[in-house]
């Protein structure tokens, strides 16, 4: 018997299973190896606005609410008076101002008897009564507005103000133009007119001023 002819390897493999007879083939699944983390493609880069997450939202609208101001509800709107004076100058006390008055005053007594005196002279005769009460008092009256209308077109200080040491000033502590002096003797009728509630008022404000200093923004200091 002639010996079989030596196969070669690695030519053919025989398959170790064998099909069935009538059975199923099955279908070898390849596989595909493990990609590397090395291996990966790169995500791609956002070019847009990142998309803002509920909680960076609520932080934002946290941030963006106003605070509450406890304390303001506290304030009482009638026991705070704001201030109308921006000035460090004080306001004269009331006794300075009666003194500035008086001296005042007694320049119009001096000039109301320089009139009188100067009518005498001229033949008048001075009868004190009932009927010529109301002439002298005009008289002074008038004699009181020339008086000081005189210093206030003169834009000056009366010498009563100069006798008390007083000046004339405005809510910011520079010295007043004409214009605020006229207002002011104007505003001083006012205080005067009104059986003195205007001065009086002096007592009872806050920073102790007068009508005609509130309506004229004026007022005296020391100095």
């Amino acid at each position: 018997m002639a010996a079989e002819a030596p196969q070669e390897r690695g030519a053919y493999q025989t398959s170790l299973f064998r099909d069935a007879p009538g059975g199923l083939k099955v279908i070898p699944i390849p596989t595909l190896p493990p990609i590397r983390p090395q291996e990966r493609e790169p995500a791609p880069r956002r070019t847009g606005p990142r998309p803002a997450s509920p909680r960076s939202n609520a932080r934002r609208g946290s941030d963006s609410q106003g605070t509450l101001d406890f304390h303001a509800g506290n304030a009482s709107p009638g026991l705070q008076v704001e201030a109308v004076i921006y000035c460090d100058a004080p306001v004269a006390l009331p006794t300075h101002r009666v003194l500035a008055a008086a001296f005042d005053l007694s320049m119009i007594a001096i000039g109301l008897g320089l009139f009188l005196a100067i009518f005498f002279v001229s033949g008048g005769v001075l009868a004190f009564g009932k009927q010529n009460a109301p002439f002298f008092i005009g008289v002074a009256v008038l004699l009181g507005l020339f008086y000081r209308t005189l210093f206030c077109l003169g834009d000056g200080d009366t010498p009563g103000m100069r006798f008390a040491g007083l000046r004339l000033v405005d809510f910011d502590g520079r010295t007043p133009d004409r214009d605020q002096r006229g207002v002011r003797q104007i505003a001083s009728l006012l205080s005067i007119l009104s059986v003195g509630l205007g001065l009086v008022w002096a007592l009872v404000d806050e920073e102790k001023l007068t009508w005609h200093d509130h309506i004229s923004k004026t007022f005296p200091t020391v100095g």
